[in-house]
């Protein structure tokens, strides 16, 4: 079995930038690659980019995510724990799951500009 994540909105749409998604879809997939399960899991407060997420989708057994825009820290955090960060991604969470899994969506290789600097104390600058 493995374990995709989502950042989606309320309409389970794939939130267009990784840092402002309202919760996630975490979706338990069969070696057959059949969705068994799909829960929510409300991210934990603090930083606005939710790079802070990364240990709480290992603890779930995420090895993947699937994402629109995504800002570089959170991405090479994601990465440094083995979440495979699959950017690109847009539309109804469940259908592009079911994409992936038919090998039918590949990374974008893009992240989201915006989010390239620090403030140098440990917080960024966000330039939207």
């Amino acid at each position: 079995m493995k374990k995709i994540a989502v950042p989606v909105t309320r309409l389970n749409q794939i939130n267009g930038h990784f840092g402002h998604c309202e919760f996630y879809n975490v979706y338990t997939v069969s070696d057959q690659n059949i969705i068994l399960e799909i829960k929510a899991m409300m991210p934990e407060k603090g930083c606005n980019c939710k790079s802070n997420i990364s240990s709480v989708l290992l603890e779930q057994g995420v090895t993947v995510m699937l994402a629109g825009g995504i800002g570089c820290d959170a991405f090479n955090i994601l990465n440094s724990v083995g979440i495979q960060v699959v950017r690109g991604c847009y539309g109804n969470s469940t259908e592009v799951v079911v994409l992936y899994l038919a090998g039918k969506i590949s990374d974008s290789g893009e992240n989201c500009a915006q989010h390239k600097q620090y403030n140098g104390e440990g917080g960024h600058v966000y330039n939207h």
